[in-house]
């Protein structure tokens, strides 16, 4: 069993990205893919690489960011190593999605011995913040552009209603188990109980971090550099050069949220973008080549960076 939801956690979100790419495939005539490959072909390099050296920077500031939740622990890590931790995780997730944290974590327990549970710890309290930041995009989205939104949701014939009961139900459940105290002397329970509490500690350090204005604009520069090599690739197709914050912001929210359902957006990114942007009159082409543009350039890049991490990180810390 334990093998057959392994294999599925690899297998069915490579299968849906595959899935998009069919139906992006299926969905143009023979004309409009040679037209989106032109797209593709003609984008201008020096955009595509300012594009990938805003990436860069966003991995680098990830990077010097955890130290800020560590030092609460009383840990201090190499900066190589975090930066090599966070390249790795990256190409990790591009196999199996999810699976890059867990791996982050176990790279920077191994060479700068800090237990496990800390370290996954302080990721899960980074992901919330993301999540946090990620939700405030999306907010400024439906600002921005609410009757659009508004109507994609109608058609996909998601109700407010029901995701409210849902949400409502899953916090009522929370504080249900919350409330249980139910004591377990098993040894096993023990060992998970302890982990639970590590990554507790994990989680808190965003409480009790000192330097939390450098963490906060270490967070808001990361964000920033996202938005930026997304919205610079306007420049490297011709109908989409003119397209403001207010259509960039809505396409840039719908591939963040696409890259989690695929091995790394796999598929599904190019055609999210392009459904956005087909609602600011972009033609399919067009959004079609956007998307493909940014999702391969910055996948390269971390297939190129990330690979090379998992050779030097050992060649920096040979002498332990």
């Amino acid at each position: 069993m334990k093998k057959f939801n392994s294999f599925l956690k690899v297998v069915l979100p490579l299968g849906i990205g595959l899935l998009f790419i069919y139906l992006s495939f299926n969905g143009t005539s023979e004309e409009e893919r040679k037209l989106i490959f032109s797209y593709i072909q003609g984008a201008d390099l020096r955009i595509v690489l300012l594009s990938v050296c805003f990436g860069i920077l966003s991995h680098l500031s990830r990077a010097y960011r955890w130290k800020y939740l560590l030092a609460p622990l009383g840990y201090k890590p190499r900066f190589i190593n975090s930066v090599l931790a966070v390249l790795i995780a990256y190409i990790a997730n591009l196999g199996i999605p999810r699976s890059g944290e867990v791996l982050r974590a176990t790279t920077l327990s191994s060479y700068d011995k800090i237990p496990f549970d800390h370290t996954f710890g302080t990721i899960v309290a980074e992901r919330i913040i993301d999540l946090l930041l990620l939700a405030g995009f999306i907010m400024a989205a439906l600002l921005l552009q609410f009757d659009i939104i508004w109507s994609l949701l109608e058609k996909k014939n998601i109700a407010l209603p029901e995701l409210g009961l849902v949400i409502l139900f899953l916090t009522i459940t929370y504080l249900g188990v919350r409330k249980l105290k139910i004591k377990i002397n098993n040894p096993l329970a023990i060992k998970i109980k302890h982990f639970f509490k590590g990554l507790k500690e994990g989680i808190m350090t965003l409480k009790h971090m000192p330097n939390k204005g450098l963490f906060i604009g270490h967070t808001l520069f990361i964000w920033l550099m996202y938005l930026g090599m997304f919205y610079v690739i306007k420049w490297t197709v011709p109908e989409t050069v003119d397209l403001g914050i207010q259509a960039i912001l809505p396409a840039f929210v719908a591939g963040g949220l696409a890259i989690s359902a695929t091995n790394g957006g796999i598929g599904i990114y190019p055609f999210s973008v392009a459904l956005v942007l087909n609602a600011f009159s972009i033609s399919n082409e067009s959004g079609l080549a956007f998307g493909w543009i940014m999702w391969t350039s910055q996948t390269l890049m971390i297939l190129i960076f990330g690979s090379l991490s998992f050779f030097v990180l050992p060649l920096v810390n040979r002498q332990k």
